[in-house]
């Protein structure tokens, strides 16, 4: 090998894998159209009320709605939230109060290096109507130029969100392509995403998401990576899985629970930390742990759960999951105003009615919510198990990285996580047969 030779191939290496002095790796990424192995989510699109309210301003303004369209309204989608909201706080569309209120119910720390100060168009307007016969007509302006006038009138997919939607199925056959800007490499970057569409007459509501992923190759494996269950294209957080995840006959596999930001996944006994994504260098960012695996602390199953310390709402007495050691202890983070979280609830009456207490502790983390609301709660529903209120000094929720509910964590005598996210006649049957072994 010559020395032109040599050189080439070291500038390779060090294009492909950058390791710095801290043991992260950046590892590039490349596009890929569907969902891959992950489960998918739909987002709600943001239909324009017809008053005023605080964020007017940051709405889309279009011309080229059909001249024969009446009682029109008007929405957009978003592509990346947080650079929306930073770009609007930027501009004085959003209150320096609003956005310090949006950064503390995300628990968002603007990445700057990851943000642009130019106005980027991150949103795709769209406009409808119901026509005479109750069906929806709707325009979305796929090349992001503001005028409505060059693109197609079309009916979305209508669903039943009361029954299983197979995303995969309308995903291959009504997305259509659209246009936004991103941030790459500090230059604002134009990109293509597919777009799936669908409404929900019961909801009156248009739900979408963006079928679309990102792949890293490492260490001859394929990493898949997510952003916010497709619902945006941000990757502000992210999830990975490997892409061999799947069964011996070829289907897909519905990953329930993938690797999320500050998680670890393993490569041939080597644990790394999972940093999270770069979208303006578009890399994948890990970092190689110095400690071992069975040391990790962490969110995820086969780690040991995060240790807290948060007081009983209704008897003010402590409560610490190291005094919970010795016996199987249920996390369900939950909030008053999710319905899914309250439909829960009689399913857990009957799990702790039945199970031995030493054997199960459940301990409800309730976010986002009001004390007087709770207090409310659980006299109505009569509420037996211990909760606790996560908050700014206890930060369960944070320690945990829950951002959506109910979210559940089964935590074994050891003080391992060995479930997560399982409800109902499920969540039952896992108990049950663990405890009776």
């Amino acid at each position: 090998m010559n020395i032109k030779t040599t050189l080439l191939t070291v500038i390779c290496l060090h294009s492909l894998l950058c390791y710095s002095q801290n043991n992260r790796i950046e590892i590039p990424l490349s596009i890929k159209n569907g969902y891959g192995s992950f489960e998918s989510a739909l987002g709600g699109a943001n239909t324009y009320p017809e008053l005023d309210y605080s964020w007017k301003k940051t709405q889309l303004k279009v011309v080229g709605v059909p001249k024969n369209w009446t009682n029109v309204k008007f929405g957009d989608i978003e592509t990346n939230i947080y650079q929306s909201m930073y770009q609007n706080y930027l501009l004085g569309n959003i209150t320096k109060e609003n956005y310090e209120e949006l950064k503390k119910s995300w628990n968002w720390t603007p990445d700057i290096k990851n943000l642009s100060k130019k106005l980027l168009k991150t949103k795709i307007a769209y406009a409808y109507i119901k026509d005479v016969e109750g069906i929806i007509k709707m325009v979305i302006d796929v090349n992001n130029n503001l005028d409505l006038g060059d693109d197609k009138i079309f009916t979305p997919a209508y669903v039943n969100v009361d029954e299983d939607i197979n995303k995969d199925s309308l995903a291959k056959n009504i997305t259509i392509n659209v246009t936004f800007e991103s941030l790459v490499n500090n230059k604002k970057t134009v990109k293509i995403a597919p777009l799936l569409i669908t409404y929900v007459s019961k909801m009156d509501l248009f739900l979408y998401n963006f079928p679309q992923y990102k792949t890293a190759q490492f260490k001859n494996e394929e990493i898949a990576v997510c952003s916010d269950g497709f619902t945006n294209l941000s990757y502000e957080n992210p999830s990975i899985t490997l892409t061999n995840k799947v069964k011996k006959d070829g289907k897909k596999v519905a990953l329930r629970n993938p690797i999320l930001k500050n998680e670890y996944i393993d490569f041939k006994n080597e644990t790394y930390k999972f940093i999270g994504v770069n979208t303006n260098n578009n890399v994948l960012i890990l970092e190689k742990s110095k400690i071992l695996k069975n040391e990790l602390t962490g969110s995820q199953i086969g780690f040991k759960a995060q240790s807290f310390v948060g007081s009983n709402f209704k008897t003010k007495s402590t409560i610490s999951l190291q005094n919970l050691k010795g016996k199987y202890v249920l996390l369900d983070f939950w909030a008053l105003w999710c319905g899914p979280c309250r439909k829960e609830i009689p399913n857990l009456k009957v799990l702790y009615d039945k199970v031995d207490k030493s054997k199960l502790e459940i301990i409800g983390v309730v976010c986002e919510s009001k004390e007087a609301e709770l207090h409310k709660m659980i006299n109505e529903q009569a509420i037996g198990w211990p909760q606790i209120m996560s908050d700014d000094i206890n930060k369960i929720k944070e320690l945990y990285g829950v951002s959506s509910y109910p979210t559940t964590f089964l935590i074994n005598p050891e003080g391992i996580i060995v479930a997560k996210n399982l409800r109902g006649q499920e969540l039952e049957e896992e108990i049950m047969s663990l405890i009776a072994k």
